[in-house]
């Protein structure tokens, strides 16, 4: 293997790579190659790849002779990705959302986002190891924990860190270098907060702009896949090679006329001087002071750029104590849907069964007990009560929180410190978020939920529905004032 190749790799971003393929200068094979060999280096470290793709190097050596013959597909041409483990892809992966019960599943087909990432020349380089069932499985089971693929540990600082989210390991490969992006899921949180944790770039798109088609639910009002990158600009490519309308996930029909297929536009640092960015310091107040101040530097970085911050601004439902049993009945009625399609050799066809197979395996299922999913079991609610429950779920929020925010003072986003507290209310919405590296926490404390605050950080801008865009244009223009993402020193 080329020792270039190797040395370059790291934290090489998707034009680059493109480039160095139009030129000659290296193959999809060869990023393939060295993107394996830095997961059998690596990953035992960090336990972020759940299952390589015993294809990849085939497909990358397929592309390489397309690209002589008849030209590249476009930015992700060749371009090695990772899929978090809730992904369905037809081909030898498994797809089980991190659990054993799920381990000899092979899915049918490709979900939508697997498909459209196959038709852009991406190569699908393995799945990532995650909170199983998408952190729905257990109220004490640790973030980045399951029971296929054990417990996904920090780059940075493994074992001492943090990891957040479910999708976890996603993050913390992209984080090490060993894809070039990875594709998250979230519910509330999955993807930014592992992004910030890891130093990495996740947009959590607005519900609706990509398909949610062939991927494990939990909720249907709130579920979307995501990117997760290294930089602002490979995330805004990724998220353009995901949109698209799909017949099977009826969220997407509502974005027909606000969706794009390319982001990059967008990728604009003069947009800042127009900017109006609103401070929620409701959201602030958890923070030691490590932290704290990583966020004050991140406003007087944006009031530097040109910015109009527009400090201590009020989301009326700040204090809301937030009911769930709308999700745990979306999720009781996606996870039946899902299970009840996969083939017969697979032990688990409903939740039901799911429930019981757990407690018949407890010492490998169970080290963290199923509370969450025997509560979902216990759900009862009727449709109609569904309904109203939904709707009254969604309407404080939109009436008090973001948008009556952002329209009160004429603002463009909010600035929300990168962990979950201030994400639940675009969450309960559907609405985007985008996180970008903000700095670094040298000791950080023990905090309420006893995780290290030490480690990565990041900022999540917070917007309102489809906009992306003007979340695109802030975070590059943060990004690029402030540079503050860098690689984690894993020979250590």
């Amino acid at each position: 293997m080329k020792d270039r190749v190797v040395n370059w790799i790291i934290e090489a971003d998707i034009e680059s790579m493109q480039a160095a393929m139009e030129r000659g200068s290296v193959t999809s094979e060869e990023l393939v190659r060295v993107y394996l060999a830095r997961i059998d280096k690596y990953d035992s470290i960090i336990n972020a790849v759940l299952e390589r793709n015993p294809d990849a190097i085939q497909i990358a050596k397929s592309l390489d002779k397309e690209r002589k013959e008849s030209g590249s597909r476009g930015k992700l041409h060749g371009i090695p990705i990772l899929l978090k483990d809730n992904i369905d892809t037809g081909d030898n992966m498994h797809t089980s959302a991190g659990s054993i019960a799920l381990a000899d599943s092979y899915a049918a087909k490709d979900a939508f986002v697997a498909a459209k990432l196959r038709a852009a020349g991406a190569v699908l380089l393995g799945k990532t190891n995650m909170s199983e069932w998408s952190n729905f499985m257990s109220s004490s089971m640790p973030a980045g924990y399951s029971s296929r693929g054990g417990q996904v540990l920090n780059p940075y600082g493994p074992g001492e860190m943090f990891v957040s989210g479910s999708s976890s390991g996603s993050a913390a490969a992209v984080a090490a270098n060993l894809s070039a992006a990875s594709i998250g899921t979230e519910t509330a949180g999955s993807i930014v907060g592992p992004a910030t944790q890891h130093g990495v770039v996740g947009i959590k798109p607005t519900v609706g702009v990509v398909s949610r088609a062939g991927i494990i639910p939990i909720s249907s009002s709130q579920d979307t896949p995501g990117p997760i990158a290294r930089t602002v600009r490979d995330a805004a490519i990724l998220l353009g090679a995901l949109t698209g309308i799909d017949s099977e996930d009826p969220a997407t029909l509502s974005s027909s006329d606000v969706v794009l297929q390319d982001y990059t536009s967008f990728l604009d640092t003069s947009f800042l001087r127009q900017a109006r960015i609103g401070i929620p310091r409701h959201y602030y107040q958890h923070l030691d002071a490590e932290r704290l101040a990583i966020m004050e530097a991140a406003i007087a970085t944006l009031t530097k750029e040109g910015a109009t911050i527009v400090d201590r601004v009020s989301l009326h439902v700040e204090q809301q104590n937030w009911n769930n049993d709308a999700i745990t009945y979306e999720f009781k009625k996606g996870i039946n849907a899902y299970l009840a399609r996969l083939a017969e050799n697979v032990p688990v066809h409903s939740l039901e069964e799911l429930i019981a197979y757990h407690g018949n395996h407890a010492e490998t299922a169970l080290q963290f007990g199923q509370d969450t999913l025997i509560r979902s079991q216990e759900t009862t609610l009727t449709e109609e009560s569904y309904l109203q429950k939904i709707q009254a779920y969604r309407e404080l929020p939109l009436q008090q929180g973001i948008d009556y925010a952002l329209d009160k003072d004429n603002l463009d986003a909010l600035l929300l410190p990168g962990d979950v507290d201030g994400l639940y209310i675009a969450a309960r919405l559907g609405y985007p978020l985008i996180s970008v590296p903000a700095g670094y926490s040298t000791h950080g404390v023990i905090d309420a939920d006893g995780d290290s605050t030490k480690g990565p950080f990041g900022v999540v801008f917070s917007g309102r529905a489809f906009s992306e865009p003007t979340l695109i244009q802030i975070a590059y223009g943060f990004e690029q004032a402030t540079h503050h993402r860098f690689p984690p020193d894993l020979e250590k």
